[in-house]
């Protein structure tokens, strides 16, 4: 037996990769293992019901009662794919006003960028980078009153005992308040955009615990945190229709139009409007137990007339059972990795950050729209989703073999394709050129930034690619090629051919990954350079699969592109920055030369001992302070491609700030931004391809299911 070549072959599998396939993992223990536990008032510790399409983010209450404590936090956003809003555009601003001509390759080239002058151009650009921007849809919180008959504050509360039960959906709360026990349970309808409460407590007998419902103001600032309460006199919040059991509100600003049905257990609940968009719902004093649904409604003529007569609204039971049902059926799917055996003292926390951040981008990351950087949970950039970050968003849902959930917001393209298309017509280009900053719409925000980046151009293909692994089928061929053509083609005609040197490059006119270069000199990105290969030879393999011959210009390109840029055995940033290891602001931000290697497999334009030396040379000198979450897990997935396995978890759990996990599973980067969705996804996908190519030490003995490996 033991000279057996599969059991050689299997052996050779667990000694090299440290895992144990032959013992199936209890994904209901792994998951609850990890469930999350709040003993205290913290504003980063808030927590997240959501099913993709539609978040909610509650305090130690389970609903959400402080806002304004929470609001420099995670803050307690409601949020939903369809809630967008625009102040009118007064003055009338048009994208073309924030167009700047750049010389390039003897033409000039319009980006839409942040002008500062004219006074015209820079308002216009301002507009359209803030409008539209995601909507705070609603603050449902508890109006919790003291014996004496003031306002509880959340320092009232007292014996805080929180947990979120990840493998339900669960989200369950105890305080008390005058030394009363309040026990909530909150759940999130995972079919529909509804939150469910259940409230037990003698203090609702005694008027002590009533329901708020509040309607924020958007803000056009870069966040918006949910408790802007200022200028009432600019929308309008009514009561539409009241019941003794249910309740419709509306809330109209500007030309948006939205609602929310509140369905309760108990009779005689009454409705007060206690402000212009201040209301407070009081249950009925007969019960300690009170049950409420929360649903919430797009613009629609007919609406307000139509759930009223419709039992629309499910119970609090209907939704628990929902919940439940839901979120077993996706930890059920799809891969998991357990490191319970694991020798190193860190297994335990690595295990917790991928728990929760599948949990997080779950909620968060799955809609038909590619998210924002902080997902449903509060406005970053105007809560505008930016495209090169939808790779690190998305991706790893096709490598824990939850390929669907990716697929959901690639039809996006599809819709906003003539955006693209103009973009590129534009600037004088073929095919389709993606956007950076952008909205439901496709249409590009003005950037000084994202206007000039092209990674993000090569993603569709990727996704692509990564769906057609997974089905393997003419229809995933048919359903994205016209895309991943079109996509092809842009890349293939913003090559320059160099007649002197007799060879494609990128650029003049970009900004790489690695965000600290001027664009009007920079050119042939390492990272871009091999991003632009693997896509337009991946482009190659789709006219073969369909039974079309190769495309001439892209095989014009592949043959003559650049090399990857080196110099004293290294790779540099990009060919144009010859100081990139010398220059110490080059060292900064994402080290996305290692990207690759990492991000993408080897091609042929790549030399491993070359990155290999590279890799030591960012590893110990690049300033890490000064990254982002994603960059964690990218270096880990080059270790990883090196044989670098130690390298790889040293990198996965570097203890530096935007590397931090918070209790709730975020991923803290600073005051501004204290929750990035990338950093999430990155983990993911990094871990993914750790299991699947040794990149986990064999002391770490790795057990894992159902994961696939990058391309």
């Amino acid at each position: 037996m033991k000279n057996n070549p599969l059991f050689l072959s299997v052996c050779f599998v667990i000694s090299v990769f440290g895992c144990h396939a032959q013992s199936k993992i209890n994904r209901q223990t792994l998951v609850q293992r990890h469930t999350i536990v709040v003993t205290k008032a913290d504003t980063l510790s808030s927590l997240t019901l959501g099913n993709g399409n539609f978040a909610f983010t509650a305090d130690i209450t389970g609903l959400q009662t402080f806002p304004d404590f929470y609001a420099k936090g995670i803050p307690l956003g409601t949020q939903s794919e369809w809630g967008w809003h625009s102040f009118p555009n007064r003055g009338g601003y048009k994208i073309e006003e924030s167009l700047r001509d750049y010389a390039t390759h003897g033409r000039t080239v319009p980006y839409g960028i942040q002008p500062s002058k004219p006074e015209r151009n820079k308002l216009a650009a301002n507009y359209l980078r803030q409008n539209p921007h995601r909507l705070q849809l609603g603050n449902l919180g508890f109006d919790l009153t003291k014996r004496d008959g003031t306002t509880a504050t959340i320092e009232d509360l007292k014996d805080i005992h929180q947990t979120l039960d990840m493998w339900t959906g669960e989200l369950k709360s105890h305080f008390t308040l005058d030394n009363e026990n309040v026990h909530v349970q909150t759940f999130c309808h995972q079919d529909s955009d509804a939150v469910s409460v259940k409230v037990v407590s003698k203090l609702l007998k005694t008027g002590q615990i009533k329901i708020r419902l509040r309607f924020p103001f958007p803000t056009d600032a870069f966040l918006d945190e949910g408790n802007n309460y200022a200028h009432s006199d600019k929308h309008n919040s009514d009561t539409l229709f009241t019941h003794e059991k249910k309740a419709i509100f509306q809330h109209q600003l500007d030309t948006n139009r939205y609602f929310i049905q509140l369905n309760y257990s108990n009779t005689w609940t009454k409705v007060i409007k206690k402000q212009a968009h201040d209301f407070i719902i009081t249950p009925s004093v007969s019960a300690d137990i009170f049950q409420l649904t929360a649903s919430f409604y797009d613009n629609n003529n007919d609406l307000p007339e139509r759930i009223v007569k419709a039992n629309s609204t499910p119970s609090f039971k209907m939704t628990a059972a929902n919940s439940a049902a839901a979120w077993q059926s996706f930890w059920q799917s799809g891969g998991a990795i357990d490191l319970s055996a694991a020798t190193d003292k860190r297994a335990f926390e690595l295990e917790r950050r991928i728990i929760l951040s599948q949990y997080l981008t779950k909620i968060q990351c799955t809609g038909a729209v590619p998210p924002q950087e902080t997902g449903l949970t509060y406005n970053s950039w105007f809560g505008k989703p930016h495209l090169e970050m939808h790779w690190w968003h998305g991706v790893h849902f096709a490598l824990w073999g939850r390929v669907g959930l990716l697929e959901k917001s690639l039809n996006w393209y599809k819709k906003t394709e003539h955006e693209a298309k103009r973009i590129a017509e534009r600037q004088g280009f073929e095919g389709v050129r993606w956007q950076k900053m952008t909205e439901p719409e496709g249409r590009e925000a003005p950037s000084s930034v994202g206007a000039f980046l092209i990674w993000q151009q090569p993603h569709f293909i990727y996704f692509a690619e990564l769906a057609y692994r997974d089905h393997g089928d003419k229809k995933t061929l048919d359903t994205y090629k016209d895309l991943v053509f079109k996509t092809a083609d842009f890349m293939a005609s913003y090559a320059y051919f160099d007649t002197i040197n007799q060879r494609f490059i990128l650029g003049t006119g970009l900004i790489p990954a690695q965000e600290r270069f001027k664009p009007e000199e920079t050119f042939n990105p390492t990272y871009e350079l091999a991003y632009w290969y693997w896509a337009l030879s991946t482009a190659q393999k789709w006219r073969e699969r369909l039974g079309l011959k190769p495309s001439e210009k892209y095989a014009l390109v592949l043959s003559k592109l650049s090399p990857l840029p080196v110099q004293n055995g290294i790779y540099l940033a990009t060919e144009s920055a010859k100081d990139s290891y010398t220059n110490e602001k080059y060292l900064t931000d994402h080290p996305s030369v290692l990207g690759t290697f990492g991000m993408l497999p080897a091609t042929p334009l790549l030399d491993k001992p070359t990155m290999k030396r590279t890799f030591d040379t960012v590893w110990q000198r690049w300033h890490w302070d000064d990254t982002w979450g994603w960059d964690f897990p990218m270096t880990a997935m080059t270790a990883t491609r090196l044989g670098l396995p130690e390298k790889a978890i040293d990198a996965l759990l570097m203890p530096i700030k935007t590397n931090t996990y918070l209790i709730n599973g975020h991923n803290y980067q600073d005051a501004r931004l204290r929750l990035y969705l990338p950093g999430n996804g990155g983990l993911l996908a990094a871990v993914a391809l750790m299991c699947t190519e040794g990149g986990f030490p064999v002391s770490w003995n790795v057990r894992y299911e159902s994961l696939k490996t990058m391309p």
